[in-house]
């Protein structure tokens, strides 16, 4: 739950005036193919190679809730507790979420060397299979300062197990970009990434960058970007996306496109302006509960479905106030793990849990009200 803002997402600060057919290619096929070999580093420069003669598995986006996953460490040392995180994905795939995310905001991406990232990947990709949840798609966050990183990370994703990429645009450097700068970079990584893309729009993670409806439309059309998430909280601006790519909703194919709100206290109203369903942090603690938004909207029960969406957002703004910190603190509490988040980041005191656990109660009495 990445901490947004209760403003209004302001008017893009990145526009590019460029002409765009809005009927895009379809994206019907919205599927990821990739080897399911064991990763090893004397693998990984093979890899994408070999990937053809492989056994091959086809995981397709459906609409959703998708849970991007907390990272977690050993209290002691720090090192990844990879038991911890891959019991953390089987129970969200046991929950009926369509997706995980991981090296996203709340898994601490940041915080992780290339070498953890692939392993948090392969860790969570092995638990889901092994657990039977083989059919499940692995989105990976890819976003990095160079076009060549990313194409590096989206690289290094596919190899160790994940479906697609999540790409940020960069931002360091900002003042000196022009106006096709982020065009062109999304479309050479496209280009080059052996995994499709989404795009991912969080301008409070980049500087301020907000790419606007007409430049994410354009680059839509590309074949290997197929969706978007959109973590600026402007429903304006993902209902243009929407109606101009066609987008897949719990009820229409589309054009397979999919596009994503990217926080679980608007998720009817992402369903109401024709988007495909939610990327959202909060899953971590209350997936089911998320997921049941979506499910009294496919049934037609507006009210019903306003209610829950009411408890829901309370909850996420918890999250969103507390960001990694109060996630891992409610996991602790409510769970039973969870565990502290990597220096610096503080570790929350007794009276900072006890206002977490406060904020996140009345949400988790209903997920285990779901149960």
């Amino acid at each position: 739950m990445a901490r947004r803002s209760n403003n209004p997402s302001p008017r893009s600060t990145f526009h590019q005036d460029l002409p765009f057919n809005p009927t895009p290619r379809s994206h019907s096929m919205v599927e990821s193919i990739y080897s399911q070999s064991q990763y090893s580093e004397s693998s990984e420069s093979t890899a994408a190679s070999s990937v053809d003669d492989a056994h091959r598995i086809l995981r397709s986006l459906r609409p959703g809730v998708y849970v991007p996953t907390v990272t977690f460490f050993q209290a002691d040392t720090e090192d990844l507790d990879l038991d911890t995180i891959g019991k953390h994905a089987v129970r969200l795939a046991k929950a009926g979420v369509a997706g995980l995310t991981t090296q996203g905001s709340n898994g601490e991406a940041v915080h992780l060397t290339h070498q953890e990232r692939k392993l948090v990947t392969k860790t969570t990709r092995n638990a889901l299979d092994n657990a039977g949840f083989h059919h499940l798609p692995v989105m990976v966050g890819c976003g990095s300062q160079s076009t060549r990183e990313t194409i590096e990370l989206c690289r290094e994703a596919m190899t160790s197990g994940g479906d697609y990429a999540l790409v940020l645009p960069p931002s360091y450097y900002k003042a000196m970009y022009k106006a096709e700068s982020l065009v062109e970079f999304f479309e050479e990584v496209a280009d080059a990434s052996p995994i499709p893309i989404l795009i991912y729009n969080y301008p409070g993670a980049v500087s301020g960058i907000d790419i606007d409806s007409d430049v994410i439309t354009k680059l839509a059309q590309h074949p290997n970007i197929v969706g978007c998430k959109l973590t600026c909280g402007n429903t304006g601006k993902l209902g243009r996306i929407a109606s101009a790519v066609d987008a897949v909703t719990p009820s229409e194919d589309g054009s397979g496109f999919m596009c994503m709100g990217g926080s679980a206290d608007f998720t009817l109203q992402t369903l109401v302006v024709g988007g495909s369903g939610i990327v959202c942090g909060l899953g971590n603690i209350a997936p089911k509960a998320c997921i049941k938004v979506i499910d009294l909207y496919k049934m037609g029960k507006l009210d019903e479905a306003k209610q829950l969406q009411a408890v829901v957002a309370r909850g996420d703004w918890a999250a969103i106030s507390g960001g990694i910190v109060g996630t891992k603190s409610a996991l602790q509490t409510f769970y039973g793990y969870g565990g502290f988040a990597r220096k610096p980041l503080p570790r929350p005191s007794q009276h900072e849990n006890a206002k977490y656990a406060s904020g996140f109660k009345e949400l988790v009495e209903l997920e285990q009200s779901l149960s």
